[in-house]
């Protein structure tokens, strides 16, 4: 009796074909976020003059690192997916959640920048 379905993805496979997805597009989006954080700047040029020294530099590094490390959270909800019965559809429309995570992030950047770092500086 032959066997119909597709053989099941390894582990290792679906973390192969989660990176081959989202690697590439990690660079878009931080591409983005770096246009999100220019444009404050340089729509505000003169109000953000003062924050140009070392230690700002180094805080900008740091959110960096963090807004890439929630990016790679989107592995945690590939990986199970894939291996799950829902793998095909989700293969197809897992573009969406990037889409919807990046929107987050700049909207998350522009609040930051909004709230927390435009009202404080002098």
């Amino acid at each position: 009796m032959p066997n119909d379905q597709a053989p099941s993805p390894t582990i290792g496979g679906a973390v192969n074909d989660a990176a081959r997805f989202w690697e590439p597009w990690r660079l878009i989006y931080n591409a983005i976020l770096i246009v999100a954080t220019l444009s404050w700047f340089l729509a505000t040029w003169p109000h953000f003059r003062p924050l140009l020294k070392m230690s700002t530099f180094v805080l900008l590094a740091i959110l960096a690192m963090l807004a890439n490390l929630c990016y790679s959270a989107a592995y945690l909800l590939d990986v199970p997916l894939q291996l799950s019965s829902l793998s095909a559809l989700w293969r197809r429309r897992r573009w969406a959640l990037w889409l919807a995570g990046t929107a987050f992030a700049v909207a998350l950047a522009n609040y930051w920048i909004a709230d927390e770092i435009y009202p404080f500086v002098r």
